[in-house]
C-alpha cells in the first residue's frame, strides 16, 4: 500500500493528484472530476481567496450537501493555511449564527438554497465580511462560486504549513450547553485516516457511495479524506434517501457503504420489489451511534455484505476503533482500537479498570484533538495527562476488543442502581415488531429516576405496552425494566441520524 505523505492535507491531495491522473475523485449527479481537476479548482479557488485577503489561520466557513463544492471549499481554505468551519446543514438560524461568531469567521461559502438561512444571520455578524454563494443567489453584495473557480494566472497560492496547525473546527453537538469547536490538525486527521485505512484497507479500487454527511467528523474523515488518501473514487450523495441510495450503491459498483445505524435499519425494513444487486459492495461500516445487532446480522444477510461497526467522538478524528473486517470480527463490540491509538477503561478517578468492568472510556494518541477552540476549562475537563475522557462508558475484553455499554450522561439512575438504555433497547430490538427504540430516565419520586421506552413500530405491526415490559421482564432485573412505554411514529434525530434522547428527557421533565 502506498504512502502518501504526512504533512498537511492539501499535500496529501497534490501528491494523490500526481500519482493518479486520470482516475476519477468525485462523482455529483452526472458530472464526474478526476483528480487533477479537483486538485485544480481547489488551487483556483484558493487563488481567489487568497486576492479577496483570506490569510493563513482566518477561518473559513462551509455551508453546503455533500457537493463537491464542499470539497473544493474546505481543502481551498486549508491550502491557504486557514481553518476549515463546516456548517449543519440542517442547524437554525440561532445556532448558525452561534457558530460563524464563536469560531470568528470571516468567509463563509454556501450554496444558494441557504440564502434564508444566510439573509436572517448576516445582519447580527459584523465580522462576517466575505460570503460566496453557489448558484443563483437572491441575496446582494455576494460573490459568485463559480467565478471564483477561474484558473489563477500564475501557480496557486500554497501555504506549506505544519502537520500540527489546526485544519478544522467541527462543533460537537452540544447535548449538554453550547456546542464546542473541536480543534482538529492536520496531523490527527491524517494520522486517523491512515489508521482506518490500513484496518479496512481501502484502496484507488474502491468505490465510496458518500451520504454521511461531509460536515460531520465521521463524514469527512470516512467519505472525503479516506478516499482522497487512497486514491478512491467516491460518489456524493446530497441526502439520505432509502431507495436512492440503493439505486446509487447498485449503478456506481460501490465497494465501500459507510452510514450511521438509522439508516441500515430503514434500508433492512424497506419493502420493494426490485432486488438490488449489491455484489460488488464488499463493507458497510456502521458508526455514530450504537449499532443493534439484529439490525447489523439483518443488514449483513439480505444484502451480502460483511458489516463492521466502529467507534469515535469527534474529538478523536474521530474512529477510535473498528471491527476488522479481516481477521477476528466480535459482532457486538467496536472492534480493537485502530494502530497508534491508545484506550483504556478508567473510573471516576481516572485509574485503569480490569477487562470486563464498565468504566469511561478514555483515548490517546495522535488523533486526540488540540482542544476546544477558546475554551480552555473546557479542554482541560476533556484531557487529562493526554487522555481524552470520552463521556462513554465501555468495557474491553480481554483480546482488547471495545464494547460501548452508553453515554455517561445517559445513565439512569434507579433507586441507586445504575441502568444503561443500551441494554434495555438491544432487548427490546428482540421484538420482531420493533423498528426503532430509544430508552430515557424519567423524574420518579420514589426512586430518583424510573426507565421509559419510546417506540416505532414497523409498518403493519401491532404490539402492546405490557408485552413490551413482559419481554423485558423475562430477560433483566426488575430496576432495569421500563415502567412505561409509549409509542410514536417517530423519534427525533439529529441531522446526522442520532435520536436525540436530551429533548426525550427534556419533554418527559
Amino acid at each position: 500500500m502506498t504512502e502518501v505523505a504526512a504533512e498537511t492535507l492539501p499535500v496529501c491531495l497534490r501528491a494523490t493528484a500526481a500519482r493518479h491522473p486520470s482516475r476519477p475523485a468525485l462523482s455529483f449527479m452526472d458530472k464526474t472530476l478526476t483528480y487533477p481537476q479537483l486538485a485544480g479548482s481547489v488551487g483556483a479557488l484558493a487563488a481567489s481567496l487568497s486576492e479577496m485577503g483570506v490569510e493563513a489561520g482566518e477561518r473559513v466557513a462551509v455551508l453546503f450537501p455533500n457537493c463537491p463544492q464542499f470539497v473544493i471549499s474546505y481543502y481551498a481554505a486549508l491550502q491557504l493555511g486557514a481553518v476549515a468551519v463546516p456548517l449543519h446543514c440542517l442547524q437554525g438560524p440561532e445556532e448558525t449564527a452561534y457558530v460563524l461568531a464563536n469560531s470568528g469567521a470571516k468567509t463563509l461559502l454556501a450554496l444558494n438554497v441557504f440564502d434564508p438561512l444566510i439573509a436572517g444571520v448576516r445582519a447580527h455578524l459584523e465580522g462576517l465580511e466575505r460570503i460566496i454563494i453557489s448558484g443563483e443567489s437572491s441575496l446582494e453584495d455576494v460573490r459568485s462560486f463559480e467565478q471564483l473557480l477561474r484558473p489563477p494566472g500564475g501557480p496557486p497560492p500554497f501555504v506549506s504549513g505544519s502537520r500540527d496547525d489546526v485544519a478544522v473546527l467541527i462543533y460537537t453537538s452540544g447535548t449538554t450547553g453550547r456546542p464546542k469547536g473541536a480543534m482538529l490538525t492536520h496531523d490527527n486527521l491524517i494520522a486517523d485516516t491512515m489508521a482506518c485505512r490500513q484496518v479496512v484497507r481501502v484502496d484507488e479500487n474502491d468505490v465510496f457511495a458518500s451520504v454521511l454527511p461531509l460536515f460531520h467528523s465521521f463524514g469527512a474523515t470516512v467519505n472525503m479524506h479516506l478516499p482522497i488518501l487512497s486514491g478512491s473514487h467516491s460518489v456524493l450523495i446530497p441526502k439520505f434517501a432509502p431507495l436512492t441510495v440503493l439505486e446509487i450503491l447498485e449503478a456506481s459498483g460501490a465497494t465501500f457503504f459507510a452510514g450511521v445505524p438509522s439508516m441500515f435499519a430503514v434500508m433492512l425494513q424497506m419493502r420493494t420489489e426490485r432486488q438490488f444487486d449489491l455484489s460488488h459492495l464488499r463493507l458497510g461500516v456502521s458508526g455514530g451511534a450504537p449499532m443493534p445487532v439484529e439490525v447489523l446480522t439483518g443488514f449483513e444477510e439480505r444484502y451480502k455484505v460483511v458489516m463492521v461497526e466502529g467507534y469515535g467522538p469527534t474529538e478523536a478524528s474521530p474512529v477510535v476503533s473498528v471491527n476488522p473486517p479481516e481477521g477476528v470480527r466480535k459482532v457486538g463490540t467496536v472492534g480493537p482500537p485502530l494502530p497508534g491509538v491508545g484506550v483504556k477503561i478508567c473510573d471516576d478517578d481516572m485509574v485503569s479498570l480490569p477487562p470486563g468492568e464498565p468504566g469511561e472510556v478514555c483515548v490517546s494518541g495522535r488523533t486526540v484533538m488540540k482542544g476546544y477552540w477558546r475554551d480552555e476549562t473546557g479542554t482541560a475537563e476533556a484531557i487529562r495527562d493526554g487522555w481524552l475522557l470520552t463521556g462513554d462508558i465501555g468495557h474491553l475484553d480481554a483480546d482488547g476488543y471495545l464494547s460501548i455499554i452508553d453515554r455517561k450522561k445517559d445513565m439512569i439512575i434507579v433507586g441507586g442502581m445504575n441502568v444503561y438504555p443500551r441494554e434495555v433497547e438491544d432487548v427490546i430490538y428482540r421484538l420482531d415488531a420493533v423498528a426503532e427504540v430509544a430508552v430515557v430516565g424519567v423524574p420518579s419520586r420514589l426512586r430518583g429516576e424510573d426507565v421509559k421506552a419510546f417506540i416505532v413500530l414497523k409498518e403493519g405491526r401491532n404490539l402492546t405496552a405490557q408485552a413490551v415490559i413482559d419481554h423485558c421482564a423475562a430477560y433483566l432485573a426488575n430496576y432495569k425494566v421500563p415502567r412505561t412505554v409509549e409509542f410514536r411514529d417517530e423519534l427525533i434525530k439529529s441531522g446526522t441520524g442520532k435520536v436525540l434522547k436530551r429533548v426525550l428527557r427534556e419533554q418527559e421533565a
